[in-house]
């Protein structure tokens, strides 16, 4: 299996994250899924591998998640996931598939144990700030 990142170009924590795999000597496969959307079963793998739920993966700042009612706490993940395959921007990210796991990557430095190929030097964010170092 490849190193995956569902990425979002416009978004700094995606970007740091893409950073820090790279960093490692990876190139991973960038989905942009802005642009390709989601399918059921997709979100449902990924949820279930990074053993999240559809609540749990909203992404409530910078999303219409409010304005759609998705953040009252009786919305079922159902419509949760109906909302997130109409607007993929509903699902936080990144979210990094590798051999090691799957994990929504917020913080960046969340990728960290989900790299395959350890750093081998520092890796800051884009505002100078380290966010992953090499592991001992």
């Amino acid at each position: 299996m490849a190193t995956v990142i569902h990425h979002n170009p416009d978004c700094g924590t995606s970007r740091n994250v893409l950073a820090v795999i790279r960093a490692s000597g990876t190139e991973p496969e960038v989905i942009q899924y802005l642009q390709t959307g989601w399918s059921r079963p997709q979100l449902l793998a990924l949820f279930a591998a990074a053993n999240l739920t559809p609540r749990t993966a909203l992404r409530t700042s910078k999303s219409p998640a409010k304005e759609l009612g998705l953040t009252d706490p009786s919305v079922s993940d159902d419509t949760i996931l109906d909302a997130m395959l109409q607007h993929p921007v509903l699902v936080n990210r990144p979210i990094v598939c590798t051999p090691k796991g799957v994990a929504l990557c917020r913080p960046s430095e969340a990728v960290v144990p989900l790299l395959e190929i350890p750093l081998t030097a520092p890796v800051t964010k884009e505002d100078g700030e380290v966010i992953a170092t090499p592991r001992a």
